[in-house]
């Protein structure tokens, strides 16, 4: 194939290029949400939930695609490159694979991994009656079992769900906006979604009491079908550029308690021009310093 490259006419149409160059650090990851031909309306509200969690990083599509990702990824690289969006989850109803989700992330608009999971059970934001996060929180991501350490495919899953529910990247943290909690726990062949609102309760002293309140969405999820990246892909996905390298530095060591070691580099010192400290005790006599000089000095006779 060969691309033409046609160079912006108008400033507007430059600043749109140079937003989707690549960048050191690269912008927070957007989803684009997709319903297939054949979604139900349980398939369609977990996807109007997760927009809701996910927002505003997050590109919702309400018309019907019909499209099988399994089968033909072109589709869905046609709207990775037009929304700019490296993260998708498709939605899709049949007899064979009801409520389905395909979950899937894109490496240079092409994709990379892609996990389908069917729901078995669902709770939407609306069923639960209580006080919601405001739209942009960061949630905190826990994930429990022991599959998610010892099985790829679920590593694997782990990883790109960390991937879509991270959120922006942020320099600090703060206490109180701690307030939003996606809890993954991975049983007996299934996953169980839950999210939770953290509320901090008097306690006394200066650390709060951490309480948690349900608050939707809750899935009950089992794994289908997998489509997953070769290693030396994956490890192409994952590598940085240099300049996001940390430059080493010379004679600088650290041990596993991140302690920082210094060496220092310097000249033969002569220790006799050594200036110490002047103490009265130490001070030599005037018999020692005759001695020194080779006797002591004959008296002067006094004059007449």
């Amino acid at each position: 194939l060969i691309y033409c490259y046609r160079k912006p006419k108008t400033k507007r149409a430059k600043r749109f290029l140079e937003k989707r160059e690549p960048k050191l650090n690269e912008n927070t990851k957007n989803a684009m949400l997709i319903k297939g031909g054949n979604a139900n309306l349980t398939v369609t509200e977990v996807l109007k939930d997760i927009y809701a969690v996910k927002k505003p990083f997050a590109v919702l599509y309400k018309r019907k695609n019909i499209t099988r990702p399994f089968e033909d990824q072109a589709s869905l690289e046609f709207f990775s490159k037009k929304s700019d969006c490296s993260l998708f989850l498709f939605g899709s109803h049949n007899k064979k694979r009801p409520n389905n989700l395909i979950i899937g992330r894109m490496f240079d608009y092409r994709v990379l991994d892609m996990i389908e999971l069917g729901i078995e059970k669902f709770v939407s934001l609306k069923e639960i009656k209580n006080s919601k996060c405001p739209e942009g929180t960061k949630p905190m991501l826990i994930f429990a079992g022991d599959v998610f350490d010892v099985n790829e495919e679920y590593r694997r899953l782990r990883s790109l769900l960390i991937d879509f529910f991270r959120g922006p990247t942020v320099p600090n943290i703060r206490l109180a906006g701690l307030e939003y909690v996606l809890h993954f726990t991975a049983v007996d062949g299934k996953i169980y979604m839950r999210s939770y609102k953290v509320l901090l309760k008097k306690s006394g002293c200066k650390v709060p009491r951490i309480e948690l309140e349900e608050m939707g969405p809750s899935l009950d999820l089992v794994m289908r079908r997998t489509h997953l990246a070769s290693d030396d892909l994956y490890k192409l996905s994952l590598k940085q550029p240099k300049g996001l390298k940390p430059k080493k530095k010379k004679n600088i060591s650290h041990d596993v308690f991140g302690t920082t070691y210094g060496r220092i580099h310097m000249q033969k010192q002569d220790l006799s021009k050594l200036q110490t400290r002047k103490v009265r005790g130490l001070k030599k006599r005037p018999a020692e310093k005759s001695a020194k000089g080779g006797g002591a000095a004959p008296k002067k006779s006094k004059s007449a």
